[in-house]
């Protein structure tokens, strides 16, 4: 008979696996000191062990773990079940292919279909908002990790849409940039700040598209601020009306962008 420790070396299962596998019935110990309760695992119990290490290699769940152990007692039973095993693997592949084909047939093609656009450019003034937000110095794909963070800690308390503050002046990688969630009432979370943004005055257009053609909205609001005389002033903002999903990104013809970008006016100086 085996200690518990010494079985764990001999099977190569830990011994937080073995008193699990004890407490759901499916390798019980053939002796337990009445005393102590220690566990004492035979040569016997090695056979099912090695067993369950093998089906665990193959990924089996713990039901068909369970199962298995209970109704097989020879290598021809064990080759029978594994028969089994591979045709629900392949039935599975099968619909999973089937189901594919059906997404593929259904998906309407959104590929040339990106509309001109011409940029309408106004003067707007932003409000003063209490707003929880994450801010970073890295690169702008890592937004991606930073915005489910930010819904988990603001929950229920979400006031509007988030947005991002860009505090370069130019595009810079890695770039200062905050995430920004508009809230109810304050946040009390570690993961984020929380604080009310100023209200500011704004240039604002907005873009209705993928971001790969984000830059023409861009093009536009700063030509706009060079013909008539305004210095853009950070933070930029970019308001995310209509984004990617946190698991579907989405048809990205229909992602809807407001750009804000504070501002103040140049002085001319007179001749």
């Amino acid at each position: 008979m085996y200690k518990i420790s010494q079985f764990s070396k001999i099977s190569g299962l830990t011994v937080k696996a073995l008193r699990y596998y004890d407490k759901e019935g499916i390798l019980t110990p053939s002796f337990r000191d009445a005393e102590n309760q220690y566990r004492y695992y035979s040569d016997e119990d090695l056979k099912k062990a090695l067993l369950i290490k093998f089906l665990r290699s193959l990924e089996f769940s713990i039901m068909e773990i369970r199962e298995i152990t209970e109704a097989v007692d020879t290598e021809d039973d064990l080759a029978y079940v594994l028969k089994e095993k591979i045709q629900f693997i392949e039935t599975n592949i099968a619909k999973e292919k089937e189901l594919i084909k059906k997404i593929s047939r259904r998906m309407p093609s959104f590929e040339g279909k990106q509309k001109s656009q011409t940029y309408h450019i106004d003067i707007t003034d932003v409000e003063e908002m209490l707003a929880a937000s994450i801010r970073f110095t890295g690169r702008y794909r890592d937004l991606e990790q930073y915005v489910p963070l930010l819904y988990k800690a603001v929950k229920n308390n979400i006031a509007g849409r988030h947005f991002n503050c860009y505090y370069d002046e130019d595009c810079a990688e890695p770039a200062d940039i905050e995430l920004c969630l508009p809230v109810k009432c304050r946040i009390r979370d570690g993961a984020v700040t929380c604080r009310k943004l100023p209200a500011f005055k704004a240039l604002r257009t907005v873009h209705y598209g993928s971001y790969d053609t984000l830059y023409l909205a861009y093009q536009s609001i700063f030509a706009y601020a060079n013909a008539n005389g305004y210095k853009i002033l950070t933070p930029t903002r970019e308001v995310y009306q209509k984004s990617p999903g946190m698991i579907f990104k989405g048809n990205p013809a229909n992602y809807v962008t407001e750009i804000l970008l504070p501002f103040e006016t140049i002085q001319r100086s007179k001749k």
